[in-house]
């Protein structure tokens, strides 16, 4: 609900509407991989197949180097341990409902404050909920970590459709029909009326989506990346730069983004079947999308690089996420009809895609924009990278909504 000085509240215990047309089931989920599974992907990660590089060349030049992913492959096989992250994951709440047909999947921490704002936080590819996971505590329980008991939100955290925990969509869909999911998850599983909503890569469309489809249940959007800008005509000398650097950007490094969009058939099967496959090509991302210039240790562990992966692997999903591309084209687009009004904040990470990180000036004619934060450090990944940052900046944008 909301109160009379305009601060969203939620009603304790609201987790299902009362009609019961309506109900929702909510299952308690853990994450319990088969040992079968563990040991099979341990079986492929011992017989490796290596490609050559390119002789003469700098390795980096021509994506991930052989011998990085030798090293982190080592790692994988003789010191990772996915039961230490799998329980990392189960001590916190998980469930899973059913929505439209499909299983999704969710972490929700409530807080302990009557006051709490309900906040869906969406990750993109090839990411997963496990970004989130230093922020959960802060968030819920902002008390605890420091700060002040008036930053409190009830956190839930999704798996897209195809990704992660969740099940795979009957065919490929995009960010509209998800954030109709996650309207659905929020409303009518979870019982809350209003919500704010963050997220960055296609967290960052799913949340445009919502705010569009639905502005009265979002009451403030929070993104770390944005490509849902339109440039006008008569652009600054600024935006002009931006322009042409973003232009630049997805000509260098945007062919995944072809390729998977264009025939997610393909690619998935060589991601599929080839865990070390699958590792280079997301940690190639990692690498390039993050604040770590050419140190891809110096943002993530490879702990954290391996559960991300992992999380792909043995829930099967390396291929049904690609499908995501393809859904964005065959999905059918919500109408933007000018700026949109819901209020918005923004976070520029310097480490951030060109194409996703547009000036300031774009995003105030494009968006509500109340507040825009020029982070210090950190880059796509922007939870996982800098959690402390990351939280600091939506608390303060949410402070700014709720008045």
């Amino acid at each position: 609900m909301t109160t009379a000085n305009g601060e969203m509240r939620h009603q304790r215990g609201a987790t299902a509407p009362t009609s019961a047309r309506g109900r929702r089931k909510i299952r308690p989920f853990r994450a319990e991989i088969p040992r079968d599974s563990l040991d099979d992907l341990g079986a492929r990660l011992n017989r490796v197949r290596w490609a050559s590089e390119v002789p003469g060349a700098s390795p980096e030049d021509y994506g991930v180097s052989l011998a990085w992913v030798r090293k982190l492959t080592e790692y994988w096989r003789d010191g990772y341990d996915w039961r230490a992250a799998e329980a990392r994951l189960n001590s916190y709440p998980q469930f899973v409902t059913e929505i439209d047909g499909q299983d999704i999947h969710f972490l929700r921490v409530e807080s302990r404050e009557p006051g709490a704002i309900p906040l869906i936080l969406t990750h993109g590819w090839p990411g997963s909920v496990f970004e989130f996971l230093e922020a959960i505590g802060p968030l819920s329980d902002p008390a605890k970590y420091g700060g002040s008991a008036e930053d409190a939100f009830d956190v839930v955290v999704p798996s897209i459709p195809g990704f992660g925990f969740s099940s795979k969509p009957a065919q490929p869909i995009g960010p509209p029909t998800t954030a109709r999911i996650w309207h659905t998850l929020m409303t009518r599983v979870l019982g809350y009326s209003r919500f704010g909503a963050q997220g960055g890569d296609w967290g960052n469309a799913i949340t445009l989506a919502l705010a569009r489809q639905f502005p009265q249940s979002v009451a403030g959007i929070h993104l770390n990346a944005s490509g849902g800008v339109a440039p006008a005509s008569d652009l600054t000398d600024e935006e002009r730069k931006w322009v042409q650097a973003a232009t630049a950007y997805r000509a260098q490094e945007m062919d995944y983004f072809n390729e998977q969009q264009h025939k997610p058939g393909t690619v998935a099967f060589a991601l599929y079947d080839n865990p070390v496959g699958t590792a280079a090509w997301i940690v190639e991302k990692f690498k390039v999308w993050s604040d770590s210039g050419n140190d891809i240790e110096s943002a993530f562990t490879k702990d954290q690089i391996l559960t991300n992966v992992m999380i792909y692997l043995v829930t099967d999903t390396a291929a049904t996420a690609v499908w995501f591309y393809r859904g964005s084209l065959d999905d059918p687009a919500v109408p933007v009809r000018g700026r949109l009004e819901t209020p918005t904040g923004f976070a520029s990470f310097p480490g951030e895609m060109t194409a996703l990180n547009p000036p300031r000036s774009l995003l105030e004619r494009n968006f509500n924009l109340v507040q825009y934060s020029k982070m210090s450090k950190g880059g796509h990944f922007a939870c996982l990278e800098q959690p402390k940052l990351f939280v600091d900046d939506v608390r303060s944008f949410f402070r700014k909504v709720r008045l």
